[in-house]
């Protein structure tokens, strides 16, 4: 059995969109992680300083991408903030975020022993109002919950996570086109591009197939860690003299959104923190297994 905390329901204003320096779109998994460990974090100082949070589902319920398209426009425009001007009446120099507007349910498996359950909800509802997730604003949430499941029985769960899709890594798609001897970028590519057959009669008439992907179900570029690009070391004028520093880039691999009635386990929808193995490598990790059956619905 599992013990979950969660949240449903929860509408996010302004979340940071630019989940990555290439991608923009739904934010990134250490966003998402990063909120659960603040969260933890906030707890120390209560009497359920003893509860540890292991992982989370993620299950977007609805997303507003900002970005405006007009007439005849190619390319999508990120909707961008007035800012104030300078001494000059210029407009000051910065780098624009895209944003998005949220609607989601978190569950967050935790390691929580006897406790007062329901007290324990009323701090996390408590704690939340003081709180941004992937850089935006909590406008609302409904009452988190404690339940308990079992993990080969995720109806119990999913029932709540309804209507939302779930994202689950698929980077086993990324391996088997590098296997094949294609670069990251272009195996990345192979699999989100969208093409369609056209074709010219005598006529001159033009006929068009249906647009395909290359491999079925709703697959998208996603950001779950970084990877360290210098020796670990000291930085001089570091806010932070007693850390030891490292420059990284963010890691991009292919994700899929899917309804939590796919999944056998919960197992299989959580993400969690994977520990660093010297390799250079801090990521999130999900444990999405394929099942190539049919769905029983």
């Amino acid at each position: 059995m599992k013990d979950i905390l969660l949240i449903p329901n929860i509408k996010i204003h302004n979340a940071n969109a630019l989940s990555s320096p290439y991608t923009v779109g739904f934010p990134a998994m250490t966003a998402w992680l990063g909120f659960m460990h603040a969260l933890e974090r906030k707890l120390k100082t209560s009497e359920f300083c003893e509860v540890k949070f292991k992982g989370l589902i993620v299950s977007c319920l609805d997303m507003d991408l900002q970005t405006y398209k007009g007439k005849g426009d190619y390319v999508h425009s990120i909707k961008a903030t007035s800012n104030p001007l300078d001494k000059s009446g210029k407009r000051s120099s910065f780098i624009e975020e895209a944003r998005c507007d949220l609607e989601i349910t978190l569950a967050i498996e935790c390691e929580i022993g006897v406790i007062d359950y329901e007290k324990f909800t009323q701090l996390i509802d408590n704690k939340l109002h003081t709180m941004k997730i992937a850089s935006g604003d909590i406008m609302s949430f409904k009452p988190s919950q404690h339940k308990e499941v079992d993990n080969h029985n995720p109806r119990e769960l999913t029932k709540y996570l309804m209507p939302g899709f779930c994202l689950v890594t698929r980077q086993d798609l990324m391996k088997q086109s590098m296997l094949e001897g294609k670069d990251a970028i272009d195996a990345m590519l192979d699999y989100l591009i969208t093409t369609s057959d056209i074709h010219v009669d005598e006529n001159h008439k033009i006929t068009k197939s249906k647009a395909s992907k290359k491999e079925q179900g709703w697959i998208v570029p996603i950001a779950i860690g970084y990877q360290g690009i210098s020796e670990i070391g000291q930085l001089k004028n570091a806010r932070d003299e007693t850390t030891p520093h490292r420059f990284a880039e963010s890691m991009v691999t292919l994700g899929e959104f899917k309804m939590p009635y796919h999944f056998e386990s919960i197992d299989e929808m959580i993400w969690r923190y994977q520990e660093y193995q010297g390799d250079n490598l801090y990521l999130c990790q999900n444990n999405y297994l394929i099942n190539n059956e049919e769905s029983k619905l």
